[in-house]
């Protein structure tokens, strides 16, 4: 079993940049994949960015460029920087866990202000 606990969200304004933190309860090493999903208020829930736990990384393509995520392997932490926010990145954004089982964070939101 996987406990997950996000921090780091708020609001910003568009331009601004934020870093989210997902700590795990367990070595990131031994998880399949971590990585960041958002669901914005009548939408579904997307990938934002994803870490393997052969460090491949994937991201949404509105994000390139902008997002990275990264982890510390140590503290097992995933983060996810956010540079260049945009409004239409306003959403609750949720760290993920992918063993044979998902794991999901309790979400943080994430608004950003025009």
């Amino acid at each position: 079993q996987v406990q997950l606990v996000e921090s780091g969200g708020g609001l910003v304004q568009a331009g601004g940049s934020l870093r989210l933190s997902c700590a795990a309860s367990r070595n990131i090493f031994t998880i399949n994949r971590m990585g960041w999903y958002r669901q914005a208020p009548g939408k579904q829930r997307d990938l934002v960015a994803a870490i393997t736990s052969g460090g491949i990384t994937s991201y949404k393509d509105s994000v390139k460029g902008r997002f990275t995520i990264y982890r510390d392997v140590a503290k097992n932490t995933v983060y996810l920087q956010m540079d260049s926010l945009k409004p239409e990145d306003t959403a609750v954004y949720y760290c993920n866990a992918q063993q044979v089982i998902t794991y999901w964070g309790q979400g943080t939101q994430v608004t950003v202000s025009s």
